[in-house]
């Protein structure tokens, strides 16, 4: 008898190559030079869940500013929505990477969430936060990811939240590092070694 672990690969090759959906976020926009994205409805849903985001970047330090706090919260949220859109993202995230890595979507791994993400905070010069390139699984072909991780500034990688895009095909996926039950994250670049 064959075991699910070894039919694994050959599974998700078949669900892989015979399904997908296009991804789209209605009402985002980015104007060219500007560091915020813009949507044009705050569903309550998408509001809370901001709210809840800048809740908890607020409480990992008193020293972390509220305005920064509530600016890298909603462009957790609303920044890939406008790069799901701009990338033509397709549903499930493993059948875009097949997409991204047979060159058909311009970005869509999940190194190039966390570039881009990282990219844009740091635009937004904040002051009170260090990004972090975190990555789990490091080496393993099947099981790598990696993602932004935020700490108060001078803080370590895991006290800090990651920010996920990738897992939810653009729709954000946060946790505090500890306690995301799916990867074991470890520092791929420190603060230092960014942009």
């Amino acid at each position: 008898m064959v075991s699910v672990r070894r039919l694994a690969p050959v599974l998700l090759l078949v669900a892989v190559t015979s399904t997908g959906c296009a991804v789209q976020y209605d009402g985002v926009s980015m104007t060219p030079g500007s560091t915020q994205p813009q949507v044009n409805n705050l569903s309550p849903e998408l509001k809370k869940n901001i709210s809840e985001l800048q809740t908890a970047l607020q409480a990992m330090s008193p020293s972390i500013s509220p305005r920064e706090a509530a600016d890298v919260a909603y462009d957790a949220y609303i920044y890939p929505r406008h790069l799901a859109n701009e990338w033509g993202l397709t549903w499930p995230p493993l059948y875009h990477n097949v997409l991204r890595n047979a060159k058909k979507r311009p970005a869509g791994l999940c190194t190039d969430w966390t570039q881009a993400m990282r990219t844009h905070m740091y635009k937004k010069k904040l002051k009170t936060f260090d990004l972090w390139w975190g990555v789990a699984y490091k080496g393993n072909a099947w099981r790598e990811h990696s993602t932004l991780v935020m700490t108060a500034k001078g803080k370590p990688f895991d006290s800090g939240i990651l920010l996920d895009p990738w897992r939810n095909s653009g729709e954000l996926f946060w946790s505090r590092v500890p306690d995301d039950e799916d990867y074991p994250w470890k520092v791929f670049q420190d603060p230092s070694m960014a942009r």
